[in-house]
C-alpha cells in the first residue's frame, strides 16, 4: 500500500475512478486519503485480489469514520463504500480461478459471464436500496 501511495498510484487510480464514483461521494474530496483508499480498494476487487482489498478497505473505513467525527453512526459515506465493497463488482474473479485450478478444473475461467452477471446484479440492488434509503433519510 505505502509503494502504490509513493509512486503515485493511487491517485491515478483515484482520478480514473473520479467520474463514476464522484456521485456515490458527493461530500468526498476526491485528492482525500478516503476516497484513494475507496478507489484502490475498488480496484483490487475488480481484479478479484480481495486479500489486497482489505488493507483498503481498512483504512478507507477508518478515513469515513474520522471525517464522521468518530460517531457511533455511520455516515451514507460509510454506508454507500459497505455496499460497494460486499458487493463487489469482479471483472477477473481470480480467486475463484485459483481455486477452481487447485481442484481440477480445466476450464477455470468458464464461469466468468455468470460471475459477470451476478456481481454486476448484486451489485445494481445493493446500490438501488443503499441510495433510496440514504436519500429517505434525508428527507
Amino acid at each position: 500500500m505505502k509503494i502504490a501511495e509513493e509512486s503515485g498510484f493511487t491517485a491515478l487510480i483515484s482520478k480514473i475512478f473520479a467520474p463514476l464514483l464522484r456521485p456515490l461521494f458527493p461530500k468526498l474530496d476526491k485528492n482525500s486519503e478516503a476516497f484513494k483508499s475507496i478507489t484502490m480498494n475498488i480496484s483490487a476487487n475488480l481484479l478479484g485480489l480481495g486479500n489486497a482489498a482489505t488493507p483498503f478497505g481498512l483504512k478507507a473505513m477508518g478515513e469515513l469514520n474520522r471525517l464522521n467525527n468518530c460517531s457511533n453512526t455511520a455516515s451514507n459515506e460509510m454506508v454507500i463504500f459497505v455496499v460497494l465493497n460486499t458487493a463487489s463488482l469482479q471483472l477477473l474473479p481470480t480467486t475463484l480461478a485459483t481455486l477452481r485450478q487447485s481442484y481440477g478444473s480445466n476450464a477455470p475461467f468458464e464461469v466468468i459471464t455468470a460471475i459477470w452477471i451476478s456481481s454486476a446484479t448484486a451489485l445494481t440492488v445493493a446500490l438501488t436500496v443503499a441510495c433510496t434509503l440514504n436519500l429517505k433519510k434525508a428527507r
